[in-house]
């Protein structure tokens, strides 16, 4: 699957994609990413701050809210429709159509701040997409992304039930096949790109980027008692989110 081949099928399932997502995204948002992500910001009250892979915008939104000049670009213009349609102060957010792999309409060094949430392992030249972010930023400012866990989600994992223990256990296989993928349980399915945490590390490094933090979300014990099911997080990681220094 090529570049022009992900940007039609994110078109394509766009509405069914983002049929869920309140004013703080989808569930997994809510109990795992948003909270790494906010924890990770630096104050971004007056920042130039890009949305790197915005979808519907929910991020881009909550970013505003906290003060922050947001510029926010997506490579689907069904995307950019539907968080424009959703976005009631759009004067607020600059919404850009563009692929994160090259963004050369944006000058460099123009923003304090980065944030791309799931994008990563969406796009086919992941290491063009970190080079770019580098190129955009500020000296000595913050790059924090969000991928699914290289390590735990990989081709053809997920959960497998035990019937005579009466446990479930999380199945991982392909750890080292690098390459594009689909996620046949989802609905639709997904097609992603798995790398290893090797290659991302490597990747982040050879840019140029210092790696600052590194955090694998888990629910709190507030979100646990909100939402019990998310109990299975607790054996495995989901999500891994990296904070970045120029």
């Amino acid at each position: 699957m090529n570049t022009e081949q992900a940007i039609q099928r994110w078109n394509q399932y766009a509405e069914r994609y983002t049929a869920n997502y309140d004013e703080q995204g989808d569930i997994h948002r809510v109990v795992l990413l948003n909270p790494t992500i906010f924890s990770l910001l630096e104050e971004i009250d007056g920042k130039q701050v890009l949305d790197a892979g915005c979808g519907e915008g929910y991020l881009s939104r909550l970013l505003m809210k906290e003060g922050a000049r947001v510029t926010a670009v997506d490579y689907s213009q069904k995307m950019l429709d539907i968080a424009k349609e959703r976005t009631h102060q759009q004067k607020a957010i600059q919404f850009l159509q563009g692929n994160c792999e090259d963004l050369t309409f944006l000058a460099n060094e123009q923003f304090d701040c980065i944030v791309s949430n799931m994008v990563l392992q969406d796009l086919e030249d992941y290491q063009a997409a970190i080079g770019e972010m580098y190129r955009l930023l500020k000296p000595s400012s913050t790059f924090i992304f969000s991928i699914l866990h290289p390590c735990f989600v990989t081709p053809n994992s997920g959960w497998i039930r035990h019937e005579q223990l009466d446990q479930q256990y999380w199945k991982v296989q392909r750890y080292f096949y690098e390459g594009v993928y689909q996620q046949l349980d989802a609905e639709p399915p997904i097609v992603l790109y798995h790398r290893t945490l090797t290659s991302y590390v490597q990747a982040i490094r050879q840019t140029g980027f210092t790696i600052e933090n590194i955090v694998e979300p888990k629910p709190s014990q507030e979100m646990l008692e909100k939402y019990p099911q998310f109990v299975e997080d607790l054996h495995c990681a989901d999500f891994i989110v990296f904070k970045l220094k120029k």
